[in-house]
């Protein structure tokens, strides 16, 4: 591009301090004219691209300086999934930012994603959400947010599978079996799930689905009672996460199929995954997320993305997350979004909202 600039002065401008900041820019450099005061701005980028992109290694200084005081992540009651996900976080990311960084629990629901989509967009107060910050709103007419727009996605910083277990007289031994037997018996068998949107309900709604089969659900209003149902003979098949089922199958007082996931995981020692055991295609896990407000800068997204998923990655903490149920995964921000929006779609007829 040969086009020349011409450079008008104003008061307090300093265009040698202005070509050094464009210096860094990654974009094309027009000639330029001196202006009155002698000065020659040789770096004055061009925007011929219509955007300023950074160059590697340079941030901007709002990502730089981030956090600049305590960060909080709101998540659910204390003693779950995502309080123990979002402690082991916090502690990591405590010792990388310099500042303190505090879970606040609050009572499960939409509580948690309401308080941050209303929170300030600069960072420092973010979400760490199971599957049901994004299925919830589907079961609702009016949802106090809209999971797809009032969030920005960090990271998905780990998944829990699920096992297909069943009461040991069942006569099935593999997920083949099973399927016979339902459709051979339509509707005479049931499996037990915790609440409309839960992993159990959707693994469960998801199996029956794809394999066509006509599987009872019963309510319950924790897993916990769907184990002691299932384990006395009152259920006949559940699709509990891993660290619920698996002692329970070790010590024979239940029967694994297969798990939910596509591949084998190391929470279901010697489980198969139902993909490959009886319905080609099947895969489930039970995700979480960590979410920033709607228009929180990329820059200062993109660092929570970076130092939470260094925290994941370090041994101790890595370990600490496989004993306590979950496997890591330390996802891109755009991988989330993408996972967020698939699993709406694909859930979208199984949740639905109430008739008005």
């Amino acid at each position: 591009m040969n086009q020349s600039i011409e450079v008008i002065p104003a008061l307090g401008w300093n265009p040698d301090r202005i070509c050094e900041t464009l210096l860094r820019l990654n974009c094309g450099v027009a000639p330029v004219r001196r202006d009155a005061g002698g000065s020659l701005l040789t770096g004055l980028c061009v925007l011929a691209c219509g955007s300023i992109t950074l160059m590697p290694g340079i941030a901007p200084a709002s990502a730089q300086n981030f956090p600049t005081r305590p960060v909080r992540i709101i998540t659910g009651g204390a003693g779950g999934g995502n309080d123990i996900a979002a402690r082991l976080i916090a502690d990591g990311l405590t010792t990388s930012f310099g500042q303190q960084v505090i879970v606040e629990n609050r009572p499960s629901g939409f509580i948690p994603g309401e308080t941050v989509a209303k929170a300030k967009p600069d960072g420092h107060t973010i979400a760490l959400s199971g599957r049901s910050h994004w299925i919830a709103p589907l079961t609702v007419d009016k949802p106090p947010y809209d999971p797809l727009k009032d969030f920005a996605t960090v990271t998905l910083p780990a998944s829990t599978p699920n096992v297909l277990a069943v009461h040991p007289s069942l006569p099935v031994k593999s997920v083949k079996d099973l399927i016979a037997l339902a459709k051979a018996k339509p509707g005479e068998l049931n499996y037990g799930a915790s609440g409309v949107g839960s992993g159990p309900h959707l693994a469960g709604e998801l199996f029956k689905s794809m394999a066509k089969v006509d599987i009872v659900r019963i309510n319950y209003k924790a897993m916990g009672a769907v184990y002691a149902d299932l384990m006395a003979g009152q259920v006949h098949i559940a699709f509990g996460s891993a660290p619920g089922v698996m002692p329970l199958v070790q010590s024979g007082r239940l029967r694994g199929l297969a798990v939910t996931s596509a591949k084998p995981s190391a929470l279901a020692p010697g489980m198969p995954p139902i993909a490959t055991t009886g319905l080609p295609g099947y895969d489930f896990t039970s995700p979480f997320g960590i979410f920033a407000p709607a228009e929180t800068p990329q820059p200062i997204v993109n660092r929570l993305n970076e130092e939470i998923v260094k925290v994941l990655h370090r041994p101790e903490v890595n370990a600490r997350f496989f004993r306590a149920g979950m496997e890591v995964v330390g996802s891109t921000p755009g991988q989330l979004a993408a996972m967020v929006k698939a699993d709406m779609e694909k859930f979208a007829n199984i949740v639905k909202r109430p008739a008005k």
